[in-house]
């Protein structure tokens, strides 16, 4: 009888470590700082996965422009004063690099720019369309966050995804993906 509960006892033991499978890899990511994309030094290759799970990241809806804006009279131009700034693999944490380019860039919007911005996300060619269109909402909304806690209007800021549409190099390597995982900003009139 107890050799038998025993056994019982065992069984299931092993069948809850069974089904529980292995730990799930943490997404956090430490936060390193992103090299420039002009830099000739090739960027390590990320520990993670070559594709994002799809379940990491619930695509959501990207924000439209008010009603008050026509669409005719709506024309989106890049502005060159703003430099564009860049994020790891699969990730919209803002490097300590990216903060201070964004510190620079809220400075120019304070002072010399006065018009409403929109602050485009942008992704490399890996994952599917619908997550690539959500990490760049995403990485969107950090830049706009940020620049809100440095004094910019949220009124003056609007976020836009593009996800893998509008790549910045066409290459398939990890200097083409780094150049393409980016937030760009463009002022609408």
């Amino acid at each position: 009888m107890r050799k038998g509960m025993l056994r019982c006892v065992m069984v299931l033991c092993c069948g809850v470590i069974f089904a529980s499978g292995c730990a799930k890899e943490e997404m956090v990511k430490k936060e390193e700082p992103v090299a420039a994309p002009a830099a000739p030094v090739q960027a390590p290759k990320p520990a993670q996965p070559a594709a994002p799970r799809e379940e990491a990241v619930t695509p959501q809806t990207v924000k439209e422009a008010p009603a008050s804006i026509k669409e005719e009279t709506v024309q989106v131009a890049p502005v060159s004063a703003l430099e564009k700034i860049y994020f790891d693999f699969d990730s919209f944490t803002l490097s300590q690099v990216s903060r201070d380019t964004l510190a620079k860039n809220a400075e120019i919007l304070l002072k010399k720019l006065s018009g409403k911005i929109q602050v485009e996300g942008h992704c490399d060619e890996r994952g599917s369309d619908e997550y690539n269109l959500a990490l760049g909402e995403k990485r969107a909304k950090a830049a706009v966050n940020y620049l809100v806690t440095l004094g910019v209007p949220a009124e003056r800021l609007s976020v836009i995804s593009y996800g893998k549409e509008k790549p910045a190099d066409e290459g398939h390597d990890e200097t083409a993906w780094a150049k393409n995982r980016r937030d760009e900003f463009a002022i609408i009139k």
